[in-house]
């Protein structure tokens, strides 16, 4: 659907906006992401152990926003690749810690790359600051609101 296709009530009430641009971004993300053979969740986990380095799955699952089941079967297919690594964790043998390789470092670069053009595109009527702003508006909106309680 165009925006303009939308009845004008609707144009104006900044959930629907949000919710329209958010499946948008999506579309965009994910097109650009599988053309690389890539994933959402797979860029979420490789940035996460990319920023706070090794961690647990369950402590990745909670970060990235992936359910536990889900992350177990993503590290799974990321170790065979051989984008990151499992081992027991040595303080406590019943988790295990994952941590990226060198590899990984190497996937996520080129999915940053790609991730940084999906952005271009789905901004692309928007200037620099503007882009800035919009990050800045919708930060304030999340931040203001507690996450949902996991189930």
């Amino acid at each position: 659907m165009h925006i303009e296709d939308a009845p004008a009530p609707l144009r104006r009430l900044p959930s629907w906006l949000v919710s329209q641009a958010a499946l948008l971004a999506q579309r965009t993300v994910s097109d650009r992401l599988g053309a690389v053979g890539g994933h959402r969740r797979e860029f979420s986990l490789l940035t996460a152990l990319d920023e706070s380095g090794p961690d647990s799955q369950a402590a990745l699952s909670r970060r990235c926003g992936i359910d536990r089941s889900d992350m177990v079967a993503l590290v799974n297919d990321l170790a065979l690749g051989g984008l990151l690594e499992r081992r027991p964790d040595e303080t406590d043998r019943r988790r295990n810690v994952v941590s990226l390789t060198a590899a990984g470092r190497e996937r996520l670069q080129a999915l940053r790359e790609v991730i940084a053009a999906a952005q271009d595109e789905l901004l692309a009527p928007l200037s620099a600051s503007e882009r800035e702003r919009l990050v800045a508006l919708l930060t304030t909106v999340l931040e203001h609101h507690p996450p949902a309680a996991s189930a």
